[in-house]
């Protein structure tokens, strides 16, 4: 016989038994399902884990900064450089470290308000670095970028929204910014998350500090160009992207703005709780490793400097243990459903060798052997599992949509994020699949040999 033979007499003996049939490849339908919507729910949960950590924590970042004098240091000299202090020659030896993209100097600064065309913003986080590194830390520009003029600053998307006209920014120091009542609280949430066109424009810089007992001290505004706009993250809610107010300037700016405090605190540095720099020519540096599976490797080299070196590789890798766990156990409730379903596949086709002893029998009779009855039983069950896999993959998107469409009913997306909760790789369908085909495949084995083993002339007589 030949395997379109074995084709048609499984198809023919599917068609026959139309509710046996249905009722087998609906079983094997909602275990394969089950398995797609399980491993679909691990891997969005796993998509939007790793895009939420991408975009608070770069775990292909390393900061480096000056480690921490554990040791009594004898040298007279208190100018003289120290083993744990991070110098220009310990970053020019980073350079040359493997797996080292890019390297960066970071100073951050306090926040600061800035003015432009009669509004107010904020900028919480002034970062001072080389502009011409922030395409390889990841920084996508919207508009703009880096150029070699002077006092210049690119601001971060959030850094554009919720600027406020002077009269409302001067109120708001004194009370609530927030308007009271639930129709104005909602009209002044979406003027905040309207982006305000500033580049290009000039805008001006004022340095600020709050002295207790004093109150606040303005210093001399520095007009800035901006010269650039990060591109808006994708997928992020813009309530989110609101609060990220970030803007970076040059190192030279940055001293600058630093002498300006001084100056305003009387010589005094000011605190600023993210300045964690121990002595050095550097506050902190930041590399790029060009994998984050590297990040482990270059950190042991940046230890034996005695620098103080930060990662979050851990919180990847326990977030990857914990999305892992998930998968297992979203997985083996599908397997589960498909293991149910083979044991109706089995009693099913179990049933049709004692229905069908006469076609057997003839068949044995006719000059059939044992192999051929086995390979038309287990084409017969693969038929039925590709017919239930098939199925499957069709129940597992209305699945998908039906809790989307519910998540999205007593949740709706906040303004820029997603707009779907659950999605289906690609790669989950074959799985599915394969998984569906195997179950109909091992359920036939037993039937299979069962009928195989039938006695020819008994078969026959009884019938």
């Amino acid at each position: 016989m030949k395997f379109g033979d074995y084709l048609r007499l499984g198809w023919d003996q599917l068609k026959r038994r139309v509710v046996v049939t249905a009722l087998c490849a609906m079983g094997i339908a909602i275990g394969s399902a089950s398995i797609i919507v399980a491993l679909s729910f691990g891997e969005s949960v796993n998509h939007y884990s790793r895009k939420s950590m991408g975009f608070y924590l770069k775990t292909d970042e390393i900061t480096v900064r000056s480690g921490q004098n554990l040791e009594a240091d004898g040298s007279a000299d208190p100018n003289a450089s120290k083993p744990y202090e991070l110098t220009k020659a310990k970053v020019e030896l980073m350079r040359t470290l493997p797996h080292v993209k890019a390297l960066a100097s970071y100073q951050t600064l306090n926040g600061y308000e800035f003015e432009v065309d009669g509004k107010r913003g904020n900028i919480y986080e002034l970062y001072a670095t080389e502009l011409d590194t922030l395409d390889d830390f990841g920084y996508e520009m919207h508009q703009g970028g880096p150029t070699e003029l002077e006092n210049t600053i690119i601001l971060s998307y959030g850094a554009t929204m919720g600027l406020r006209d002077q009269q409302s920014a001067a109120s708001g120091r004194q009370a609530n910014p927030v308007p009271a009542g639930r129709e104005a609280e909602q009209r002044w949430r979406e003027q905040m998350l309207i982006a305000y066109p500033l580049y290009q424009k000039q805008l001006i810089l004022t340095p600020r500090i709050h002295l207790q007992g004093v109150g606040e001290l303005s210093g001399t505004p520095i007009p800035l160009r901006v010269v650039g706009v990060l591109k808006k993250p994708e997928g992020v809610p813009d309530d989110v992207i609101m609060n990220q107010k970030t803007a970076f300037v040059s190192p030279a700016l940055g001293k600058r703005l630093q002498d300006a405090m001084l100056a305003m605190n009387g010589g005094k540095a000011v605190e600023n709780p993210r300045s964690t720099a121990a002595g050095g020519d550097y506050n902190e540096v930041k590399l790029k490793i060009d994998d984050s599976k590297h990040v482990r490797e270059v950190e042991q080299l940046l230890q034996k400097l005695r620098l103080s070196v930060e990662t979050n590789i851990h919180r990847e890798e326990r977030m990857a243990g914990e999305l892992v766990i998930l998968r297992l156990v979203f997985g083996g409730v599908g397997l589960f459903i498909l293991f149910v379903a083979s044991i109706s596949i089995v009693v099913a086709m179990t049933m049709s060798t004692y229905q069908r002893r006469r076609q057997i029998g003839i068949m044995k009779v006719l000059g059939a052997n044992l192999r051929q009855i086995r390979n038309m039983f287990m084409i017969e069950s693969t038929l039925l599992g590709l017919l239930g896999g098939f199925s499957g993959i069709l129940l597992s998107y209305w699945v998908i949509w039906g809790i989307n469409i519910v998540v999205l009913h007593f949740s709706p997306p906040r303004p820029g994020a997603d707009q779907e909760f659950l999605f289906i790789s690609p790669w989950i369908l074959p799985l599915g699949l394969f998984f569906a085909v195997l179950t109909g495949v091992l359920s036939g084995i037993y039937p299979a040999v069962k009928a195989s083993k039938t006695d020819a002339l008994t078969a026959i007589k009884r019938d």
